[in-house]
């Protein structure tokens, strides 16, 4: 099996450069191809000698991914689908536009353990990890990779499941050798997986958006199952040890269904939860999915709800709703072939 190279520092560059018999400044110039000129072959690096790109393309790959095809919404949101692992499995890439902004929403895994049973990718069950090269081939093969601006890894997957890859993609996006992005342009969404967690808030200087979608633990228990492996007040608690008072932000998605927890019972219980806290709470229409018998909010009390905890110091937002025509709104990504 070649090995993959996109995903790698340039100092790992370097390393497979020299075992190919490449001089070590090969490792710089793969990184430079890759990540800065997002070359798609080896043909592409004409810095590179004839004979090493022959090396290279006998002993490794890029490891880039293209789409296997796209659909477009009526609002101009679009959806990618990437074939990735050997087992026939698929996910989804959502691009976003929004004035200037280009979003791009990011998997990574195919499928998910988590199982919330709100979410058509986590009722799916898990498929296994992407590594760090079918991260990036979903910042480099989309059509708009050279507009993008802005990054969520909100697609399929829970990202601190696959801790290692992810992180590693960051990396790459970050560092002034890659992308050369910075931290404040990708928000990380999660349930809240304590271990990965500690280690985001620790290594990177990325913005958290937490799924929270009920204050009171048993209630979401019953929507999700990883509240009782990790509980919230646990996350909580370890969330409220950093500093969001500066650039780096903390969000909550509350995902809101007709009479389960849009009362006022809930309201007061966020409040409480979230007091004292630099944070952002993003209220979000649920998506109505197969087998799931709730209904989202009314327009009415999705506004009381903000409204009422704006009222009480909590910044909150309703989030406006993308792509639901071709399933890439939240919660509805399933990594099926419906893209063309």
């Amino acid at each position: 099996m070649k090995e993959k190279l996109l995903g790698k520092t340039p100092e790992e560059l370097s390393a497979v450069a020299v075992a190919l018999g490449l001089p070590a400044f090969a490792g710089k110039q793969l990184a430079r191809w890759m990540y800065v000129r997002r070359a798609r072959s080896f043909a592409e690096m004409t810095d590179i000698s004839k004979a090493g790109r022959e090396k290279l393309e006998e002993s490794c790959e890029l490891g880039l991914r293209e789409p296997a095809g796209s659909v477009r919404s009526g609002d101009g949101t679009r959806k990618y689908l990437f074939p990735v692992g050997t087992q026939g499995a698929a996910v989804e890439a959502v691009v976003i536009p929004d004035e200037e902004r280009r979003t791009l929403c990011v998997s990574s895994q195919a499928g998910c353990k988590m199982g919330c049973k709100f979410c058509m990718t986590g009722r799916q069950g898990f498929h296994g990890n992407l590594d760090a090269a079918e991260i990036l081939s979903q910042f480099i093969a989309v059509d708009e990779a050279a507009e993008l601006s802005n990054a969520v890894f909100m697609g399929m997957g829970e990202p601190l499941d696959n801790v290692d890859a992810v992180f590693r993609a960051i990396r790459v996006l970050t560092a002034d050798w890659g992308f050369g992005w910075s931290p404040k342009r990708i928000t990380l969404s999660t349930v809240g997986v304590l271990p990965g967690l500690r280690r985001f808030l620790d290594e990177t200087s990325c913005h958290l958006a937490v799924s929270l979608h009920n204050p009171f633990p048993e209630e979401r228990e019953a929507l999700m199952p990883v509240q009782k492996a990790f509980p919230l007040a646990d996350v909580l608690a370890l969330i409220r040890r950093y500093d969001f008072t500066g650039q780096r932000r903390v969000s909550f998605e509350y995902t809101m269904f007709a009479g389960l927890n849009d009362t006022k019972r809930h309201e007061d219980g966020l409040i409480r939860l979230l007091r004292g806290l630099e944070c952002r709470v993003n209220l979000i229409r649920f998506h109505k999915i197969p087998d799931f018998p709730y209904e989202s909010s009314s327009e009415k009390i999705m506004e009381a709800f903000r409204d009422r905890l704006n009222a009480h110091g909590i910044t909150c937002t309703i989030r406006a709703s993308r792509g639901e025509d071709i399933l890439a709104a939240c919660g509805m990504l399933a990594g099926k072939h419906n893209a063309r």
